[in-house]
């Protein structure tokens, strides 16, 4: 999902025209079109199969006993992120309803002039009000209305946060509680990964970093859709960062990616418990130990969606590599990613697609197997 943002950055100074699309889904809903536009739909081959995904058995982890360090739940969150790069998080005490009731009642209910007037083609606003995926680019759009609102440092979380002065005055409280309660628990679980996976040496300077990162909440409407067999509320995609944290409402809609024959489950919400997912640069800090996976979202046709996603990364000059720890050619563990910062994703981006995990796949070293024949590391 933080993937949004930053390939919207390679496509900066392009303009934008005056298209009905430009106004968001939920327009098109309150509209009463009864057919899909054909902005929206996607080729065969990509459209989500009529049938309905198995779910996903997600692991579950009590954060009130990781915090106890309960040996079993550090052991639980270490496998939930290498064996599915997603798990469900009870007894966190980040508080749900009131930033899920926040984002409708105060933004996405909101009648199109006054959602209007935070709409902007700055991709870095602070406050963002957009449509689809990578709305300047894509040449199917996604079904999904989303607020952005943006932290560029974590450590101003106090002072930036009250004052958002271009956020919708209502939202902001909800906003502010959820984003700092949000980054309290990313604070812990990025502290108990790197128990578990025994880092040390960089252990205080990744957590100081972690301190100061960027934190970029994307609140998510995906309206009921008229043939949703024909399109998909955000593409397949994995997350640019380390972790992200998932408030979803009770209506299905995620899903996440699993075996090599690029099979779909979905999650079914959990009462009381967020979704946390592994991103990119945790991946990569792990030298492939953790698993970064692919997920996308599907739409219905009887229910709005809502859900609101908050994507904690390092400062965007910060250059993440395999900790050295996890690197030990002797013993068999070649580094598996080469460095990679903010410019090296943009440069990716300026020549090539940048879809789906295919960045991430760019960073990956080959290496050399015991027959002697080389392989992209996994």
């Amino acid at each position: 999902m933080a993937i949004l943002e930053r390939a919207e950055e390679a496509n900066i100074g392009e303009g934008s025209g005056s298209s009905e699309w430009e106004l968001g889904v939920r327009q098109l809903c309150d509209s009463g079109i009864t057919t899909l536009p054909a902005r929206y739909v996607l080729p065969p081959a990509d459209r989500p199969a009529r049938y309905v995904t198995p779910p996903a058995l997600l692991p579950v982890v009590d954060l009130a006993a990781l915090r106890a360090r309960d040996p079993c739940q550090l052991a639980a969150l270490h496998a939930a992120c290498r064996d599915y790069g997603f798990f469900q998080l009870l007894n966190h005490g980040v508080p749900p309803d009131a930033m899920l009731y926040a984002a409708r009642r105060f933004f996405f209910d909101l009648p199109l002039p006054a959602r209007k007037r935070y709409m902007s083609a700055d991709i870095r606003a602070a406050v963002r009000y957009g449509t689809s995926f990578n709305q300047l680019n894509d040449a199917v759009l996604s079904w999904r209305d989303f607020l952005k609102l943006l932290i560029r440092d974590t450590r101003r979380l106090a002072d930036v946060l009250p004052s958002w002065p271009d956020a919708p005055d209502d939202l902001r409280p909800a906003a502010a509680a959820y984003a700092t309660a949000c980054q309290r628990l990313f604070r812990e679980l990025m502290e108990a990964a790197l128990d578990a996976l025994g880092i040390v040496r960089c252990r205080r300077q990744l957590l100081e970093e972690c301190d100061a990162g960027s934190q970029m909440m994307m609140v998510n409407c995906f309206p009921a859709c008229p043939e949703p067999e024909l399109t998909l509320g955000m593409p397949p995609h994995s997350d640019y960062g380390l972790l992200t944290i998932l408030l979803q409402d009770e209506v299905r809609g995620l899903e996440v990616s699993y075996g090599d024959g690029g099979g779909w489950a979905v999650v079914e919400p959990l009462p009381g418990a967020v979704v946390v997912n592994v991103g990119d640069h945790l991946e990569i800090l792990s030298n492939g130990l953790y698993r970064s996976v692919l997920h996308r979202v599907r739409v219905n046709g009887r229910r709005a969606r809502v859900s609101v996603a908050s994507l904690h990364s390092l400062a965007a000059e910060r250059v993440i590599g395999p900790a050295a720890e996890l690197v030990d050619e002797r013993r068999g563990r070649p580094r598996r990613y080469m460095d990679t910062d903010m410019a090296a994703f943009l440069a990716y981006l300026a020549s090539a697609e940048g879809n789906h995990k295919s960045f991430l796949h760019s960073r990956r070293i080959n290496t050399i197997s015991s027959s002697g024949l080389t392989q992209p590391s996994n």
